[in-house]
């Protein structure tokens, strides 16, 4: 049986449904302090130097000077009923993703966790975007704020909500998503597309 492909109109309502979802927040990062100025600040006050000793750990982290503050790592669709990985590797070759395709089973559940790290100053208000594309039509927009964070040995990890893949004839095929991982300064730290495919089942 041949799968209904939708219309140009299907899509715009699609893309408009989700825009009456989506929403701003007016907030105002604070001024950026570096981690030495930070540890600087009331350094005569026992308590809070303490309490910022077990905020910020140990930060005399042997980061390589070249290397970025932030690097992603890794983008992983955690799905239990999955039958096996759906990985990405962030610190490979991220044209490849646009020429690959992974099947993503319909109606299941699913989150996406991203891997990342943060090598030398706390990074203030990451946060994940990516943008939903059918058939060149944006159909959808989200963005998850994951925090403020400070540099650490050991990778992070931020897992969205749980969502609820597309299902039903028409929302079958090919999708293009474009994710962006970004802060309060906007600074683009990495940015790349991966294309899901929603299928009946998971074999392709």
């Amino acid at each position: 049986m041949v799968e209904q492909e939708p219309t140009p109109e299907q899509l715009a309502q699609i893309a408009a449904e989700n825009e009456e979802d989506e929403h701003s927040v007016n907030y105002r990062p604070p001024a950026q302090k570096s981690i030495q100025e930070i540890q600087e600040l009331d350094k005569d006050d026992e308590s809070l130097r303490k309490y910022k000793e077990a905020l910020l750990g140990n930060t005399a982290i042997a980061a390589d000077p070249k290397a970025p503050n932030v690097v992603v790592t890794k983008l992983t669709l955690v799905c239990a009923s999955a039958p096996g990985p759906l990985e990405l590797d962030l610190k490979g070759d991220l044209e490849s993703f646009k020429k690959q395709s992974f099947v993503l089973k319909e109606g299941v559940e699913y989150r996406i966790k991203i891997s990342f790290q943060v090598n030398k100053e706390i990074v203030s208000g990451l946060k994940y975007i990516q943008h939903t594309f059918r058939k060149g039509v944006k159909i959808d927009k989200t963005d998850y704020m994951i925090g403020s964070y400070g540099p650490r040995a050991e990778d992070y990890e931020f897992l969205t909500p749980m969502e609820e893949a597309p299902k039903g004839m028409l929302t079958r095929g090919r999708y293009n998503i474009k994710s962006k991982f970004t802060d309060d300064d906007k600074t683009d730290h990495l940015s790349w597309e991966w294309n899901p495919s929603i299928k009946k089942e998971w074999k392709d």
